[in-house]
């Protein structure tokens, strides 16, 4: 008697059992919820999710990185545009009369676009940090697995060349020798901020091509992590209503078997 007891107790017990295991993964929508549901699988999906995350990390920071570069390279072609009219200016100073009084028109429009640039060194922020002023980095993928370092670049008015290190210009505009160090002058300056936005650009790009691949990598785990873990509910529904069922007989027959007994003990005294 007492060894069919313990196995209608064992019968309630599994499908107990067999009906949280159902809840739990209709409720989670996945198959493994702990080792218990098949230690081998679970372990599989933890590290598929591990680098599901870690894929999505790679993404947002190469996000990041790509608005914080495009900033700045914003900045730069700012910067370039406000160069060149300088440059366009001194050329023009060049082939004007001497004593013309484009020389005055031109000293202002020298002296503005010097503090244009240092304007620009000042404003293009991201995160509220300058990022023409050299003191700025990021780390982006180099396009072979690895990672790479890029220095934000220095477009002051000083790192270029235009002013010393009191502010000072370095522009003499007083003699044709001197506007044609001074056109020289800037044409470097023009140069150094064409490097900086081709660098610029070759890091976007990889970026972009770093994001895209983290991206693929992530669809194609979750898609290979649903494939592999995801509950099928209505195959799960169906576990369920049986488990039900079979927890009701058996709670049916427990107590069914608990009351022969008392009747038999009962006819006994």
């Amino acid at each position: 008697m007492t060894i069919s007891i313990n196995n209608y107790n064992q019968a309630v017990n599994s499908t107990q059992n067999a009906i949280s295991t159902s809840i739990k993964r209709i409720a989670t929508g996945s198959q493994y919820n702990s080792p218990s549901d098949g230690a081998a699988a679970y372990s599989i999906l933890a590290r598929m999710y591990s680098n599901i995350d870690t894929a999505a990390t790679q993404t947002s920071n190469a996000q990041n990185s790509s608005a914080m570069l495009s900033t700045a390279a914003d900045g730069v072609t700012s910067t370039m545009s406000v160069l060149d009219n300088m440059r366009s200016s001194l050329t023009d100073l060049l082939n004007s009369p001497t004593g013309s009084s484009r020389f005055q028109q031109v000293n202002k429009e020298i002296s503005d676009s010097i503090s244009q640039v240092d304007a620009l060194g000042s404003a293009v922020q991201f995160n509220g940090k300058s990022l023409l002023d050299g003191t700025q980095s990021t780390t982006v993928s180099n396009g072979s697995g690895g990672y790479a370092s890029v220095a934000m670049p220095n477009l002051t008015s000083q790192a270029l060349g235009l002013t010393d290190k009191n502010g000072k210009s370095t522009l003499d505009l007083s003699s044709t020798d001197g506007i044609q160090k001074a056109l020289d002058t800037v044409s470097n300056a023009y140069d150094t901020a064409l490097s900086a936005a081709t660098s610029l650009g070759a890091a976007q790009q990889n970026l972009t091509y770093s994001a895209a691949n983290s991206t693929t990598t992530a669809e194609n785990l979750t898609s290979a992590a649903s494939t592999m873990g995801d509950t099928d509910i209505a195959k799960e529904v169906t576990n369920l209503k049986s488990a039900q069922t079979q927890n009701a007989f058996a709670l049916f027959a427990s107590k069914l078997n608990m009351h022969s007994r008392e009747a038999a003990l009962s006819m006994l005294q």
